[in-house]
């Protein structure tokens, strides 16, 4: 069952959902879903000499990626064909009983920009800011500015809480994450590491 504006403020207010900080209540609690803004922080893949991303070398990172602070008010330009990392500004805390799935804005979607490539899901536990992957597929280049809703989330109620959420018990990589992060694809145990 997917909550309702009714369903999400009451489990606000109940304190076992978290997203803050919510400043304009009216604003970003939709029918059915809470908007979520664009933080300030954005990793951005450069254009470098390697050869290749090798998914199982987290040290390459600093080799194709660069950190970029955008303050409130100025513009982070996502030109045609990038990718970056962007974050929310909230920060969220999903219990054991509900599903969060990140969706576009259709405002943005009409403009070419799509806020996720595969990360959609946020599991039952999880808390943190949440990693956006931006993308720009039109032909024009496009102001992003922190602080403008970029996405929104649904909760979905599970038929009963996870036995193992997300978190620090399962090792899970991105709990408790702050700004946006890099794959740390080379931790999943096919590639040596221990989740």
């Amino acid at each position: 069952m997917i909550l309702s504006d009714s369903d999400i403020l009451s489990r606000l207010a109940e304190g076992d959902l978290v997203v803050d900080p919510i400043d304009d209540v009216d604003m970003q609690v939709q029918p059915a879903s809470v908007d979520l803004r664009l933080g300030t922080e954005f990793l951005e893949f450069q254009r470098t000499n390697i050869s290749c991303i090798h998914p199982n070398r987290e040290h390459e990172v600093s080799e194709y990626v660069r950190e970029t602070h955008v303050p409130e008010g100025d513009d982070f330009i996502l030109h045609p064909g990038d990718f970056v990392l962007g974050t929310t500004k909230e920060r969220v805390a999903i219990p054991d009983d509900l599903l969060a799935t990140v969706e576009g804005r259709s405002s943005l979607g009409r403009l070419a920009v799509v806020i996720h490539a595969t990360a959609g899901i946020v599991d039952p536990g999880y808390e943190g800011q949440i990693t956006l992957e931006l993308s720009n597929l039109g032909t024009a280049p496009v102001a992003l500015t922190p602080g403008m809703r970029i996405s929104q989330l649904v909760f979905t109620e599970m038929k009963s809480p996870a036995d193992r959420p997300y978190g620090v018990e399962r090792g899970s990589k991105y709990q408790g994450q702050r700004g946006p992060q890099a794959s740390r694809l080379s931790s999943d145990p096919e590639f040596g590491g221990d989740e």
